[in-house]
């Protein structure tokens, strides 16, 4: 559908007076312009790309352990890596065309994580470094942290309680 015919179809929705009829036209205009997605294609590919990225981080891991480091530290040194990448790809608009294939499949937790900062960060900088980036870098992210903290913190103090009572 091209933009004449959608501004066409818009402008017959918003002109219809009969409720039925305008509600018949808007359900059409919706079914039209929606994108028809395929789910197994959709799960395939969130399966094949988030595997991907898992992959990449065995595989930074089993790098990083070959070069002499401990355990611990290789983990965090792929942590390090992946977030860097996540937000160098942010940067650089390739996270987000990875994003349209793989779906929740480029939400691995911590590559998920860095895109939306990063992404928060690159669409508001416009708006300066303290009124932009500064006040809203953590808009999609930050929920995350705070439901993160607290449900750690009513874990933590159930675990305490289970401890005291002498359930765990």
């Amino acid at each position: 559908m091209d933009e004449k015919q959608r501004k066409r179809m818009i402008h017959e929705v918003v002109q219809e007076t009969d409720n039925t009829k305008r509600d018949q036209k808007y359900n059409q205009y919706v079914n039209q312009v929606t994108p028809k997605h395929n789910p197994w294609i959709n799960i395939l590919w969130a399966f094949l790309i988030g595997g991907a990225i898992c992959t990449l981080g065995q595989a930074l891991m089993n790098l990083y352990m070959n070069q002499g480091a401990e355990k611990e530290d290789a983990a965090l040194y792929v942590t390090i890596t992946l977030v860097g990448l996540s937000a160098l790809t942010t940067g650089l608009n390739l996270y987000q065309k990875l994003t349209k294939y793989a779906g929740a499949g480029s939400v691995v937790p911590i590559t998920g994580f860095a895109n939306s900062v990063a992404a928060s960060a690159i669409e508001y900088s416009k708006e300066g470094q303290v009124f932009g980036i500064g006040c809203k870098i953590f808009t999609i992210a930050g929920p995350v942290i705070l439901y993160g903290i607290f449900t750690s913190w009513v874990l933590g103090l159930g675990y305490w309680a289970g401890k005291c009572f002498g359930i765990w």
